[in-house]
């Protein structure tokens, strides 16, 4: 039958001994810790041999006592001692906030991590590039599972739908850039080669970088926001149980829309990036819309244009994906849904950026200058 934890003071060969009895158990402890608590005095004995049964809680009163008291624990049986072992194995300090490391550990952390996730990424990207290329093929060779309605929809979406704000913001980058170059070259009286920088400007790196940047934050975050949401609603594992491909109908068409899209968006915006700029030569600068495309005409080579078409699929090609692979990646909750799609967007434009920088190394060595 279990009883009352107690204990009683004694003096025995000089020593001052606790001599505890009854079951050291949760439900049975009573006033003991309290009264441990107002002893006085240091190097007591902690005998226990006649305590009966004891639980993890009168351990640790044990343990906390001798401690404090600077005593010895006796009499304990080799379950008792067992128990007393761990408890006094697992008081140990316990940091709530460990000690931040140095801060150039900190930061070589933190570029370590930045470039192990780049790697991981920039190789889901490629495997995803070749997931792509096998689902084209599989369309190539068996043309009735092309989606054309979908296509098109999605031509409407990323190209029709963009023109208005594709078109005023080249319109007024090219006033912008026509009005800041005037100001430049009025010191040396020059303007009248303002247009020759609107126009190679516009058509040669203006018109489709911007058109990208606008595409990637319009379209891209639109596509991983989608697929992302599919993903979350498990549209997407339905689509492979029942025999569809996700690739196929959902990454093919946004793929084939963008790329196909971005060069008429390039030209678009180029061509409006111009009028922008011979709005204000016409305006600010006295120069006759005549004379603006005269000079247009013999200043922006042919080459230029090329490049800009060359750019503009790539480009596209760079922002579907990047939307799409974000879209496939969302697992577990809506806001990842959101962190993937501002992923999108920063990864598209880093990749387009990073692209035009080596496109135009290539077309320079080309001689395309």
């Amino acid at each position: 039958m279990s009883t009352v934890a107690r204990f009683s003071e004694a003096q025995e060969d000089g020593r001052r001994v606790l001599r505890f009895a009854g079951d050291l158990t949760l439900p049975r402890l009573g006033p003991l810790p309290q009264r441990l608590d107002r002893l006085k005095g240091r190097d007591f004995v902690l005998d226990i041999s006649e305590v009966g049964r004891m639980d993890t809680i009168g351990a640790w009163l044990l343990h906390r006592t001798a401690r404090e008291r600077g005593g010895e624990i006796i009499g304990a049986d080799a379950g008792a001692a067992s128990l007393l072992r761990q408890v006094g194995e697992a008081d140990k300090p316990i940091k709530v906030r460990p000690d931040p490391p140095p801060p150039l550990l900190r930061v070589m952390d933190q570029i370590g991590t930045a470039t192990v996730l780049a790697g991981r990424t920039m190789l889901g990207l490629l495997g995803f590039f070749g997931a792509m290329l096998i689902s084209l093929w599989q369309v190539a060779l068996h043309p009735r599972r092309f989606r054309l309605n979908a296509v098109v929809q999605r031509f409407e979406v990323v190209g029709v739908h963009a023109f208005g704000i594709i078109g005023l913001m080249s319109l007024l980058v090219g006033i912008v850039i026509a009005q800041q170059g005037a100001v430049e070259l009025r010191q040396f009286g020059a303007e009248v080669f303002t247009i020759n920088l609107i126009g190679r400007a516009a058509v040669k790196e203006l018109g489709v970088l911007m058109t990208a940047i606008m595409v990637a934050g319009r379209s891209g975050s639109s596509f991983a926001a989608e697929i992302g949401s599919m993903k979350l609603a498990e549209e997407v594992d339905a689509m492979r149980t029942i025999g569809v491909s996700p690739l196929e109908a959902l990454v093919l068409p946004r793929v084939i829309a963008t790329v196909a899209m971005m060069p008429l968006l390039a030209f678009y915006a180029a061509i409006l990036a111009i009028v922008g700029g011979g709005l204000f030569c016409w305006v600010s600068l006295e120069i006759p819309p005549i004379t603006f495309i005269q000079r247009t005409r013999e200043v922006v080579p042919l080459t230029d244009l090329w490049e800009l078409l060359i750019k503009a699929p790539v480009f596209g090609l760079i922002i579907a994906m990047a939307g799409c692979f974000q879209g496939m990646q969302v697992e577990s909750n809506a806001e990842e849904v959101g962190l993937r799609t501002t992923t999108a967007v920063v990864q598209a434009i880093f990749l387009v950026i990073v692209l035009d920088a080596f496109f135009a190394v290539f077309f320079t060595s080309l001689g395309w200058t």
